[in-house]
């Protein structure tokens, strides 16, 4: 078997290793379901009522912004299991396993993927049921789901950094969520950009999540997507390529230490 295969194979155990994991976390399980119905809920009902949005009604205007950080927010777990492992020695046993080096993190990315996908049919299911009507074609939705993938994969190589550079249990369940919020917050989420003060609306307009979002409700809803199409794309594989060689870096020095 050559050394691609063998990646790939030994990836598929440890996806399968991080997936049943999850299945038998209730903690895991709850935020899964509960998390994102939660944040559609509050955010139809609590703020609906007090942002123009414009011709968009703000659950259309929403949608889009609670499926990505909901997705940021999933992805993040890499961070977390990634460090348990690191701490529990659990690298160390399969140091001594004939499998690939980075197979590990790439179970934990590909759990993150079905994590996500999980999350998303949940939302687009409570979306529906709170009045969110969409005009995409099929093609739209599969540039979603593509889109939603890409920005997957992005915070989980940007989380596994993390899980990577953090020292205990501790550290790891809160260092992603410094990251996530401000990222997710200020951003076009929950609120047109233009009504923020003029140093938020220029850092919200000109980071990764607001393109990703502004791109997901163009195809959703209609409304302008501007140059968000391509500079999410290219925001999403620039951190992924990037992040990819500095998590290996990182993951051999740990292992090795």
């Amino acid at each position: 078997m050559n050394s691609v295969m063998w990646t790939v194979a030994d990836s598929w155990v440890m996806a399968k290793r991080s997936v049943t994991h999850i299945l038998r976390s209730f903690d895991q399980i709850m935020s899964l379901v509960l998390f994102p119905i939660m944040f559609m809920l509050l955010n139809r009902y609590v703020l609906g009522g007090a942002i123009d949005t414009g011709d968009v009604t703000y659950v259309n205007y929403l949608f889009a912004g609670i499926l990505v950080q909901t997705l940021a927010f999933g992805a993040n777990y890499t961070t977390i299991n990634l460090a348990v492992d690191m701490k529990e020695g659990v690298v160390d046993r399969f140091r001594s396993l004939p499998m690939s080096n980075n197979s590990l993190i790439f179970g934990h990315i590909a759990a993150d993927l079905v994590r996500n996908i999980i999350s998303a049919i949940i939302i687009i299911a409570v979306g529906f049921l709170v009045g969110f009507r969409p005009n995409a074609s099929l093609q739209d939705w599969l540039y979603v789901f593509a889109l939603a993938m890409l920005f997957t994969l992005a915070i989980s190589w940007l989380s596994a950094i993390l899980g990577l550079l953090v020292k205990s249990l501790e550290a790891a369940q809160w260092v992603g969520f410094v990251l996530i919020f401000p990222l997710t917050f200020i951003s076009s989420a929950f609120v047109p950009t233009e009504t923020m003060p003029a140093a938020l609306q220029a850092f919200a307009e000109n980071q990764p999540v607001t393109h990703v979002i502004d791109a997901m409700r163009s195809l959703l809803v209609g409304t302008p997507m501007g140059d968000s199409g391509w500079l999410s794309v290219v925001w999403c594989t620039g951190i992924i390529l990037v992040s990819i060689p500095i998590t290996g870096w990182l993951f051999r020095r740990r292992s090795a230490a």
